[in-house]
């Protein structure tokens, strides 16, 4: 086929459409929506049925990091602040010191069973240590998997936060492999600039994010979504410039925006979910072409021994021994230790290798997919199995909705009041989105001066304004009293 634009749309737009369906039927049969993406892109790629040629690492590499940057920063903005807060030093600790244990134990193991060096052993250590964001929010999500206590937050919190130190080690590790000469005590001052320059940006910009979003006027509702995404990659790239880690700065920023009053968050939150699903499916499609299947093969035995020793072996240890000063039930540990997914995260780091022309990186690239396609295909698919026989899940209909749920939710308001905004009451000269309104109530419309307004974020209360509230229980009336400071009426 003769590439041109009109050509790359329709064979993109095909792949984007069979992709859909196929996701939309997999899970029927147990199999991880990521998986069957991945395997489209495989089968349109020059050694699949669409002979699509497609070997661009550095294309690859561009699109991956596209797509982390929406996947992090929607799965950021779904991060609830009260449920992650009690869980907050696990969640770290497993972030941080698991990821850098799993990588260590895994690159010593590699380093015994194969002729890489100790360097190259930790380099492919850390581009797989890291619990993969994408696979974990999509395959929980999708599965709507209700878990015990504070597993869920933890798990969702360990696979937004740890991709940055796995990036950090895979930078210094192929730092030390491309200069031998260097030191292993080298790389510290890297992981510190870059952990703590991300930390303090990413609380600095969504401080930032909010102040600008809430201020700024715009005329139309949809260009809201579109000045996040501007905030958003503003807060990758600044980050990046100065040497902070920028996946870790939109990430928290994220989460810091997530957690606060926003004009029009309902539709920035349903627009960076569709985007993010969007960005998942192009990063696997892109990863599947990316892929030469029949290079793989040479690779499948001793692809599999390391899996499975990272399955078995290093990903318990990163998580048991990172955990071992917290209170926590040891069925509850060991199903942390296997939602330990791999997806493309770790794929996306193995171009880095790529670009860099070490001796082994096809080597290391085909191991890392063989690696990932086999923890979605053997962890992925046993999620809710193995909660069960861990007696970690709960029923649905005891899955409790977080915040950002009630806010997406359609339910109809059954309850209805009107309340008399007086001129001592504390909403009186407030934005909407300056009075923390209850997420299950809404202000439906505002009477004044003897018509009718149809509120916004943006919308000034007035004294002498009367509120028509609407909300799913009675009950919820008494925050919205508490909320204006008003008097019932």
């Amino acid at each position: 086929m003769h590439l041109t634009i009109e050509n790359i749309l329709l064979v993109g737009s095909l792949l984007l459409l069979v992709s859909i369906i196929a996701g939309k039927t997999s899970y029927k049969f147990g199999v991880p929506t990521l998986l069957l993406f991945l395997a489209i892109g495989m089968l349109a790629g020059s050694d699949g049925i669409g002979g699509i040629h497609f070997n661009d690492p550095k294309l690859a590499q561009f699109i991956g990091v596209v797509s982390l940057n929406f996947i992090l920063f929607s799965g950021g903005l779904d991060t609830n602040w009260t449920a992650v807060k009690p869980i907050l030093r696990e969640g770290i600790a497993l972030s941080t010191l698991g990821v850098l244990l799993t990588a260590t134990s895994l690159g010593i193991f590699v380093w015994l069973v194969t002729d890489f060096t100790i360097y190259e052993s930790l380099l492919l250590g850390s581009i797989v240590s890291s619990t993969d964001a994408a696979a974990v929010f999509s395959i929980l999500r999708s599965k709507s998997l209700a878990l015990k206590t504070n597993l869920r937050p933890t798990l969702e919190l360990e696979s937004g936060s740890n991709d940055p130190m796995a990036y950090v080690l895979t930078i210094a590790f192929l730092t030390l492999v491309i200069n031998q000469d260097k030191s292993f005590l080298s790389i510290i001052p890297l992981f510190l600039q870059q952990m703590i320059l991300g930390g303090i940006l990413g609380i600095a910009f969504g401080v930032l994010s909010k102040y600008i979003i809430n201020r700024i006027k715009l005329d139309f509702e949809g260009l809201y979504p579109v000045l996040v995404i501007a905030l958003m990659f503003i807060t990758f790239s600044a980050t990046d410039f100065v040497g902070g880690n920028g996946f870790l700065a939109i990430y928290i920023c994220a989460v810091y925006l997530g957690n606060q009053d926003l004009i029009h968050k309902k539709t920035i939150l349903k627009m960076f979910d569709g985007l993010a699903w969007l960005m998942q499916i192009v990063l696997f499609l892109t990863l599947g072409l990316l892929v030469f299947p029949s290079q793989i093969v040479p690779y499948m035995g001793i692809g599999l021994l390391i899996s499975l020793f990272l399955i078995v072996v290093a990903r318990p240890i990163g998580v048991f021994i990172s955990l071992i000063f917290f209170k926590m039930k040891l069925r509850r540990r060991f199903y942390i230790s296997w939602v330990g997914l791999r997806g493309a995260v770790p794929i996306v780091f193995a171009t880095y290798p790529l670009l860099a022309g070490i001796d082994k990186a096809h080597m290391i690239f085909n191991i890392v997919f063989f690696i990932s396609v086999t923890s979605i295909l053997i962890q992925g698919t046993t999620l809710s199995i193995v909660a069960k026989w861990l007696h970690v899940g709960l029923p649905e209909k005891q899955k409790k909705l977080t915040a950002t749920d009630l806010l997406l939710a359609e339910n109809p308001k059954a309850e209805m009041k009107e309340l008399l905004i007086t001129s001592d009451c504390f909403a009186v000269n407030k934005k909407i989105v300056e009075l923390g309104f209850p997420k299950n109530a809404i202000i439906a419309m505002i009477k004044r001066d003897g018509s009718y307004i149809i509120p916004n974020g943006l919308t000034k209360i007035e004294a002498q304004d009367t509120l028509i509230v609407l909300a799913d229980r009675p009950k919820i009336f008494d925050e919205v009293y508490k909320t204006l400071k008003t008097q019932k009426i």
